[in-house]
């Protein structure tokens, strides 16, 4: 038996995580604990997550600075739907103030 080097709980020689504290052990090699971080953590980049980064851009930006570094396609997914809410707002604003003028101009209002 082996000892966790975070918690001092005692764990399975060949262990990647410890159970009680969920540190990573440094006697696995590292391919070995980089296929059990990977295999994990589900990253499929659902639309979902970028339906909700379009409705709420700051959700978006949100989400996709926390994953972008543990969760990349889903992270991706949740940026663009914030970049496309933006843009759609920056189009909506710009038409908008143009049509206001023009309506000014031809004596509509």
């Amino acid at each position: 038996m082996a000892y966790c080097k975070n918690c001092g709980a005692e764990i399975d020689d060949k262990a990647f995580v410890c159970p009680k504290c969920g540190v990573l052990q440094s006697n696995n090699t590292p391919v070995q604990a980089e296929q059990f971080q990977q295999s994990s953590i589900k990253d499929n980049g659902g639309i979902g997550w970028g339906l909700l980064g379009c409705c709420i851009p700051i959700v978006g930006l949100v989400l996709f600075l926390v994953w972008k570094d543990t969760k990349p396609r889903t992270a991706k997914a949740a940026g663009i739907g914030a970049l496309v809410a933006v843009i759609i707002g920056v189009v909506y604003y710009i038409l908008i103030a143009i049509l206001g003028i023009g309506a000014v101009g031809i004596g509509m209002m």
